[in-house]
């Protein structure tokens, strides 16, 4: 298609597992083992998982902190997976990622003014003037002031670092911002304001975002297709309709059931149907995983519907 942007075609990082006197590979920790996804100009892809599915070594292989093993990483018709290639066409100009550690993911020995302005002094050529200016500007698209400039990281609250990070991930004009877990740390009121931020930005950049999560709740007005993952694969894919009005994979199902409730007078009633697709879950386990514990491969349910199932 035209407007494709970022094509992942089997992906698969795999870690070796090393025992005995001479630390031979005796087997191998499947992260991410053979997913594919699309991500289009201007779109929202969510990745959606507990913590150890593999969803974050997916951001970090297609930025090149982790190593594929095998699989294509296609941006905008050319094959990346080559590092002469990503150089070539500016990858890591075009694809920033914000982190969820906003503290770790800082310099702490560095000010603002010197954080947001390392990309730009990389890739583009400023006068110390023009990359101030320019640095203000990206501040105050995440509203902050210019009295932030010459700050240290631990001066900041964590939605403030957090949007220190949105501003260095935009500085560079990308094509892709892959966002790992972007609210996890914060209190739900500052990841709202951050998500809004990311919003006005998409809006402002028409930047695609790949935002990776395990809240379901946090994504649904983020995301317009959403993959869910488990056990570093794909359980059900396709999109914010399809999965949230009619879930298929018993996995997908006790995500969404523990999205908080605001219905306080239910309450008991949510506790019955969280415990009910537990106990559906513990029952139908072989429905949806083989006998190794491995996900299924997807199949077709509609046009945009994919979930993983057992064949009768």
């Amino acid at each position: 298609m035209g407007d494709e942007l970022l094509k992942v075609e089997n992906l698969r990082v795999h870690y070796p597992v090393r025992s005995g006197f001479f630390n031979h590979v005796t087997d191998y920790v499947h992260a991410v083992d053979g997913v594919s996804f699309t991500i289009q100009k201007g779109q929202s892809y969510g990745v959606i998982g507990e913590s150890g599915s593999g969803k974050s070594t997916i951001g970090q292989a297609l930025v090149g902190l982790v190593e594929a093993t095998s699989g294509t990483i296609t941006y905008r018709g050319k094959d990346v997976t080559d590092k002469r290639v990503r150089k070539k066409l500016k990858y890591n100009k075009d694809v920033q990622m914000i982190f969820q550690d906003s503290l770790s993911s800082l310099n702490p020995k560095k000010k603002v003014i010197d954080i947001i302005g390392e990309p730009l002094r990389n890739f583009e050529k400023l006068s110390r003037k023009d990359l101030k200016q320019r640095v203000l500007e990206l501040l105050q698209t995440v509203g902050l002031d210019e009295e932030s400039l010459y700050k240290y990281p631990h001066q900041f609250s964590g939605g403030q670092r957090q949007r220190i990070g949105v501003a260095r991930a935009v500085a560079t004009k990308p094509k892709l911002i892959i966002a790992d877990e972007p609210v996890s740390a914060l209190d739900l009121s500052v990841q709202a304001q951050v998500l809004n931020y990311m919003k006005a930005i998409q809006k402002k950049y028409g930047v695609a975002f790949l935002f990776i999560s395990h809240d379901l709740g946090v994504v649904h007005h983020m995301c317009d297709n959403l993959a869910i993952m488990h056990r570093g694969r794909f359980v059900e894919i396709g999109t914010r309709e399809d999965i949230y009005q009619d879930p298929l994979h018993i996995y997908t199902k006790r995500l969404l059931a523990a999205i908080p409730q605001t219905d306080v007078e239910n309450r008991e009633s949510h506790r019955k149907k969280r415990q009910a697709l537990e106990a559906e879950y513990n029952a139908q386990k072989e429905d949806y995983y083989d006998k190794n514990g491995r996900v299924y491969p997807l199949e077709e349910v509609t046009r945009t519907h994919f979930v993983a199932l057992r064949k009768e």
